[in-house]
């Protein structure tokens, strides 16, 4: 399981998604960016946020 913290990407925010694959954490991070920031994830952001991508541990 993938993970990524709101925090981490330079919000002041709790959330923190859950995927299986890191094509699916960055499409949450899109649509999360979206809603609660009113921001959108450029190509460049996205570059930026998969380093933040973790693997749960167990």
């Amino acid at each position: 399981m993938k993970t990524l913290d709101c925090r981490d990407a330079g919000f002041d925010c709790e959330g923190k998604l859950r995927a299986e694959t890191e094509e699916e954490i960055l499409r949450q991070a899109g649509e999360h960016a979206r809603t609660e920031h009113n921001t959108e994830v450029t190509p460049e952001l996205a570059e930026q946020i998969k380093m933040l991508i973790k693997d749960e541990e167990d």
